[in-house]
């Protein structure tokens, strides 16, 4: 399962956001936990514009992943391909490129944003 990157800074910082479906997806250990390398990307660019407070996490990404049980998944071409060439039912770069991460792999991503809809990919919420 992929998260999202507001369900991931959810989980670390304020789990009652999270649904109760999302919580019990994440932590019932049938399916690994995935986090798209586009994540961590996301929150240095929100750090970096001083949206969140990200920098500690980042300082300790994969210690902090590995702790959580959470395996980290690259970037591919043939990922990059498909998220250029989604239709623009969404213009997030990041979310476009979960979408086709999750459209290349067939895994669900846990979000509660609804454009994930739109791209034909199964969302857990």
């Amino acid at each position: 399962m992929l998260l999202d990157t507001n369900v991931l800074y959810w989980w670390l910082n304020d789990p009652d956001r999270l649904s109760t479906d999302a919580l019990a997806a994440m932590t019932s250990g049938v399916n690994p936990v995935i986090v798209s390398a586009v994540v961590p990307w996301e929150l240095a660019i929100k750090t970096n514009l001083n949206k969140i407070d990200g920098q500690e996490l980042l300082s300790i990404w994969d210690a902090k992943l590995a702790a959580e049980g959470f395996s980290e998944f690259p970037i591919e071409s043939a990922h990059a391909i498909r998220a250029g060439l989604l239709p623009l039912h969404h213009r997030d770069p990041f979310d476009r490129m979960l979408a086709a991460q999750a459209q290349v792999t067939g895994w669900p991503i846990i979000s509660a944003d609804r454009i994930f809809d739109y791209y034909g990919v199964r969302r857990i919420w």
